[in-house]
């Protein structure tokens, strides 16, 4: 993780505070780089994430999937008997 502090410098011990605090507020996700911007007593965090993976879903003959690696010869054969319609 990339860490920015602007405006000042903190010990190692608040930094770590930060990131500690970013990762249970944002436990979801992952923390790319986190910007300190210092104003007298108050720090302001910025956090940037790392992009999330998507996977593309389709509804094809009944089913929920992202490719057809798992489809049996039968169900390959709906799929490419199917009308496909445009939007």
């Amino acid at each position: 993780m990339k860490i920015n502090v602007i405006g000042g410098n903190i010990p190692q011990q608040e930094i770590d505070a930060y990131i500690d605090y970013g990762r249970k507020k944002y436990s979801d996700r992952i923390i790319k780089e986190m910007t300190v911007s210092l104003d007298g007593d108050y720090a302001d965090l910025k956090f940037e994430f790392a992009d999330i993976p998507f996977d593309r879903i389709r509804r094809i003959t009944g089913y929920l999937v992202g490719n057809l690696d798992r489809f049996n010869d039968g169900k390959r054969a709906e799929e490419r008997e199917r009308i496909k319609h445009t939007v």
